[in-house]
């Protein structure tokens, strides 16, 4: 009633209730007074009412402005508190990511010692001091490393022979 937000029906209703009872109208009349010194206060430099009621209206609209600012440091505060969480459960836990381990299969062992012997051969061909060997005997070779070596060809011309090292042996 005092804000005028009741329809007209509600609003006669509300004052067939003050009618009847005049102590609670005397408090509304005081409450509507009160609002109307509010607007005035706030409309324009220098207005009617009184002091008291227009340093009301500036404690009011202070305090609903501090009100405004705290709910939006409350938002700060709340987004800042879950960046802090994502980042310490990062650091713990570490990155909640697609990896290369699970992302695909790892190569097999073999793998890697094929192309650390790949690299060791490409580094021999640049050393004058490595000569080739050309002597293949797929016997000796059975023998001494237990690899059954396939038969090649017999216009296969062998240029060089090397056994590596790896992590399985031979």
């Amino acid at each position: 009633y005092v804000d005028d937000q009741l329809d007209v029906a509600r609003r006669i209703e509300v004052e067939a209730h003050l009618a009847a009872r005049p102590e609670a109208a005397a408090r509304v009349m005081s409450d509507l007074r009160t609002r109307d010194e509010l607007r005035v206060a706030l409309a324009g430099p220098v207005g009617t009412a009184r002091p008291a009621t227009t340093e009301a209206a500036r404690r009011l609209e202070r305090g609903l402005a501090r009100g405004r600012m705290l709910a939006v440091l409350q938002r700060a505060a709340a987004a800042a508190v879950l960046v802090a969480a994502g980042w310490l459960a990062n650091g713990i836990f570490g990155p909640i990511a697609v990896t290369k381990v699970v992302a695909s299969t790892q190569p097999p062992a073999y793998v890697e010692d094929a192309v650390r012997a790949h690299r060791t051969t490409l580094m021999r061909e640049t050393m004058p001091s490595q000569r080739e060997a050309p002597g293949y005997d797929a016997d000796e070779i059975r023998a001494a490393t237990a690899i059954v070596m396939p038969s090649l060809p017999d216009d296969w011309k062998i240029r060089d022979v090397q056994v590596y090292p790896s992590q399985f042996g031979p």
